[in-house]
């Protein structure tokens, strides 16, 4: 009885919802064709930005240079009216160039705070493991608690807040491996690859010819903040976080449920906060796609993004060359989506 109760408020919560998000799709598809203005093929890399907007997460991006990563970020951030800082980071950065510093100020005879870049809506941290560690701990209070601390005073940052940072894989001199808390708070790790044949011959076209159209803003940040909310009120089944819940548990090798290959190449798996990040980037994608419900069909459309960075491989993974991603596409195989009589 409690059961089919259940079933049935779920049942009102997706009508209920579902005029909201037929309206605000549209609103949302049109960040896309507007990036594709400026940034051609890398959709994968587009939509993944465009959900951590709607969950206010934030994201790093990998990849070699010259793949676009921080013109699409640029971009999308025109998109919406916010504020946008970017902030490259260098090993000689100090936490002041980030979140500001106290000047004294001769006429009045008092300290006055001068708000470093941190203070914007969109922040793009290029290169950010170039940054020392004080950096990373003053950029890790900003991205957890959406407040900095400057001389004993703490100060909230603006909403909408996300953090878009990008790292290059191939140089690591001078670089700073990110600290693994760090890494957990980044909603996706998302691994930006080379274009297509057809895509690169576009890309020569549209940059080597006149500019093209200039990019409109679709949404104001009170826009953003609302898809946020509407966001987290999108449904979601007992069974879909169940699902979540299955996956997240069968990366940590002491769990029974854990494939063989868990147990084999990873030393940590991955905490509750990769649920947390499932279930909203889940939500965020299928507002993307005009449903007013989560599937077990978009916490897998997420899964890679969410799970890559919070899986930490032990010494056997790195003998053999495993990385995380077979290790994942392993899980997806072996925990059972709901509805499916066989792993999914």
């Amino acid at each position: 009885m409690l059961d089919r109760t259940r079933h049935y408020k779920e049942e009102q919560q997706i009508v209920t919802t579902s005029v909201a998000v037929s309206q605000d799709t549209a609103l949302v598809q049109g960040v896309l064709r507007e990036v594709a203005k400026r940034i051609v093929g890398q959709e994968y890399m587009v939509e993944r930005l465009l959900i951590a907007l709607l969950t206010g997460g934030h994201v790093l991006l990998e990849g070699v240079p010259g793949l676009a990563k921080t013109l699409t970020v640029r971009t999308l951030a025109e998109t919406v009216r916010t504020s946008f800082q970017r902030i490259q980071f260098t090993p000689d950065l100090l936490p002041a160039d980030v979140v500001g510093t106290q000047i004294f100020d001769q006429p009045t005879g008092e300290f006055r705070v001068k708000h470093g870049p941190i203070f914007a809506n969109i922040i793009l941290a290029d290169e950010i493991n170039r940054a020392p560690a004080k950096v990373q701990a003053a950029l890790l209070e900003a991205m957890q608690e959406k407040q900095v601390t400057i001389g004993g005073t703490t100060y909230r940052l603006a909403e909408p807040f996300l953090v878009l940072a990008t790292q290059n894989p191939i140089e690591q001199e001078g670089t700073y491996p990110l600290p693994e808390a760090q890494l957990d708070r980044f909603l996706f790790d998302i691994r930006v690859g080379y274009p297509t044949e057809a895509e690169e011959i576009s890309i020569l076209r549209t940059t080597t010819g006149t500019r093209g159209a200039p990019i409109e803003a679709v949404f104001s940040a009170d826009d953003a903040l609302a898809l946020q909310q509407l966001v987290r009120e999108l449904p979601c089944s007992e069974l879909v976080l169940t699902y979540a819940a299955k996956l997240v548990r069968a990366t940590r090798p002491q769990e029974a449920s854990a494939p063989n290959i868990v147990r084999q190449y990873v030393r940590w798996g991955a905490g509750p906060r990769a649920g947390q990040a499932l279930i909203l980037g889940a939500k965020a994608a299928a507002l993307l796609a005009g449903r007013a419900a989560v599937s077990p069909a978009d916490i897998r459309r997420v899964a890679m993004p969410v799970l890559r960075h919070r899986i930490l491989p032990n010494f056997a993974a790195e003998a053999d060359g495993v990385s995380a991603e077979p290790i994942i596409e392993a899980l997806l195989s072996h925990v059972a989506a709901p509805g499916s009589a066989l792993p999914a």
